[in-house]
């Protein structure tokens, strides 16, 4: 089997990284749909947590739930901080922020070409 092949992409990558990210509570998970504009990967999915702890775990999750599927992200960085974590799958770019530099950058103004799709935050046990 060739160790560069990967079992997810696109659409499914997403939904994965999605769910992965709700099941540590991850806030405001916003998908960009860039298929149709010139752009270096098909979607970026932008989420927040409130501590860069939480950022991690968030991270760690994405990570550990697309390894058991056969796909790694090709290049991660900020997880030492947690203010702000990449994980790189090439057409998948995520982005794990903390609140105050998600305001600041506002990626999803920099990428308003793509289609944006909000997705619902999963209600906290806490909230019901």
């Amino acid at each position: 089997m060739n160790k560069t092949s990967r079992s997810l992409a696109g659409k499914k990558l997403v939904d994965l990284v999605v769910s992965s990210a709700q099941e540590k509570l991850a806030e405001k998970i916003v998908i960009i749909d860039h298929r149709k504009s010139a752009s270096t990967a098909d979607y970026f999915v932008i989420c927040e947590s409130s501590t860069g702890v939480q950022n991690g775990a968030i991270a760690d999750s994405i990570v550990d739930a697309c390894s058991e599927k056969g796909t790694r992200p090709w290049h991660q960085e900020g997880n030492d901080e947690g203010r702000w974590i990449l994980l790189d799958f090439s057409d998948v770019v995520v982005h794990i922020m903390l609140p105050e530099l998600r305001q600041f950058y506002d990626l999803e103004k920099l990428w308003s070409t793509g289609i944006r799709t909000d997705v619902p935050d999963v209600p906290h046990k806490n909230d019901e």
